[in-house]
């Protein structure tokens, strides 16, 4: 239903007739709600009101939601409509929304100078059906506009986390152009009560104002990271710590492993748990694979991985391997091949260290990738060469091709982060001539991937900086997470 001024089929005749009565017969029906937006001029004395409502009475009506928020504050509320039932004022502007989108020419009514009722808000109409149904519950109808006009709320709210950004709108239709390092701290988010293991853009360039976070503190946040560096949605369906969590290729998933064992795939717009699973160990990792969304990898305290596909809800594949704990796992270019990291270091060698898998097969391709004495605790690809760089615990990040037999470059390394022991991430900028690190002290690090040196530092507080992520479409944008459960947002 469009409009409140709707008729229901439930209607007799002779309530029909009563209120065509009243309106008389060449007023038009839907004239009723025109009040809904005619608010008093004192209104705009206010700033917190002006900037939005000019656009709000025309017939462009705002599409982010933020009247609706505003509109919902008791303190406004009692300020300007003292003697008004204010649920009702709302719920009957939002209700009508829709047809003023449609009706250029429509002017808003003004109730007669001499009406003794003229100050009174107009309560919208409500189907027979409607109040024959709530009337258990709610004993008036002021009851039942309350409620509605909630679940309008929740409905905007849902509404505005995909929408697109208008800080981003100009940057969707260029093409992404030479990396420019950040520089200033744009947010500081708090939120979270404990480190901060992975954050990441949305992937979908049109939503990619999102942010997703997980934390320790058992949660998964979604983020505006771009307009205001507001938390927009928590999911708590974790009863432990959210080790790693990754984006859906569509931008409107989320999966997500913990401390708990428990897998879960989460809606972002209803918060629905679509997919969990409880696996025999600690969760440490999730990945999808790159060419089919259904399909995904997860490991973590076990010396095996598993590849589960969510449409049976079984695992299809099993990658074992003589080790304790997996740390990370990247997908080669077309996702035949993927790698994983390891805790194993023998006192020669680090045979076992990086190992390459066939993933539909579950063989092991090579385990005489990395052979000097450090785990790898983070993996990145590099997104135009056939290379990609490992972090290392030997404070230093080594390159490696991408294909058989995946050797290393012993002439390139970036030196000069500590990363002692913490599951630092990094990164190659989208263009590919930047790579980021954090490090052990909260510093984050540039390096031209070229030369090897460093570019740039951004000190931070002595917490340690364990992710970061290059904007997919802003060129000049860094978002990193701390193990104090901080996130910056720098450009």
């Amino acid at each position: 239903m469009n409009s409140l001024v709707s008729y229901d089929d439930s209607d007799s005749d002779s309530e029909r007739t009563e209120n065509l009565k009243v309106r008389g017969k060449e007023q038009p029906v839907k004239s009723c709600t025109s009040f809904a937006v005619s608010f008093p001029s004192r209104v705009y004395e206010d700033d917190n009101f002006s900037k939005e409502r000019a656009s709000y009475i025309g017939n462009d009506l705002p599409s982010t939601g933020k009247y609706v928020n505003r509109a919902g504050s008791s303190n406004h509320a009692k300020k300007y409509f003292p003697d008004t039932n204010y649920a009702s004022l709302v719920h009957s502007t939002s209700s009508s929304a829709n047809t003023l989108r449609d009706t250029s020419s429509y002017a808003p009514k003004r109730p007669p100078s001499g009406d003794a009722d003229s100050n009174i808000a107009i309560k919208p109409y409500i189907p027979k059906r409607q109040r024959q149904e709530q009337m258990p519950s709610n004993d008036s109808v002021g009851g039942a506009v309350t409620e509605s006009h909630t679940h309008f709320s929740n409905s905007n709210i849902l509404e505005n986390v995909f929408r697109v950004s208008d800080y981003l709108k100009p940057f969707l239709l260029s093409k992404y152009t030479s990396t420019e390092i950040p520089r200033n701290l744009v947010f500081q988010m708090n939120e979270h009560t404990g480190p901060v293991n992975r954050v990441q853009w949305s992937p979908v360039q049109q939503y990619s104002h999102l942010l997703l976070s997980a934390s320790m503190d058992t949660t998964i946040k979604i983020w505006n990271g771009v307009d205001s560096g507001k938390c927009l949605k928590t999911f708590s369906h974790h009863s432990g710590a959210v080790r790693d969590a990754q984006w859906s290729a569509c931008g409107q998933k989320i999966l997500s492993g913990g401390f708990d064992s428990m897998l879960y795939l989460t809606d972002v717009e209803t918060g629905k748990a679509l997919f969990s699973a409880r696996n025999e160990f600690k969760i440490g990792l999730v990945r999808f694979h790159p060419n089919d969304p259904n399909l995904f990898v997860c490991g973590g305290f076990s010396p095996a991985l598993r590849a589960w596909d969510m449409r049976t809800d079984q695992v299809i594949h099993v990658y074992k391997a003589g080790v304790q704990q997996h740390f990370e796992v990247l997908f080669l270019p077309g996702g035949k091949e993927f790698l994983s990291t390891t805790d194993s270091v023998s006192r020669d060698s680090a045979d076992r260290t990086i190992l390459a898998w066939d993933f539909h097969t579950a063989a092991k391709i090579s385990n005489q990738i990395f052979h000097e004495r450090y785990t790898c605790p983070s993996l990145a690809l590099h997104p135009k060469e056939s290379i990609f760089v490992a972090q290392t615990n030997g404070n230093y990040m080594a390159l490696f091709s991408t294909q058989r037999p995946y050797k290393m470059d012993k002439k390139k390394r970036f030196e000069g982060h500590k990363v002692e022991g913490f599951a630092v991430g990094c990164e190659f900028s989208p263009d590919g001539s930047l790579l980021v690190t954090g490090s052990s002290e909260g510093t984050v690090f540039f390096y031209n991937y070229h030369t090897g040196r460093i570019v740039r530092s951004i000190a931070g507080d002595g917490s340690a900086c364990v992710s970061v992520n290059f904007h997919p479409v802003l060129n000049s944008l860094l978002v990193t997470s701390y193990w104090d459960g901080q996130i910056r947002i720098w450009q």
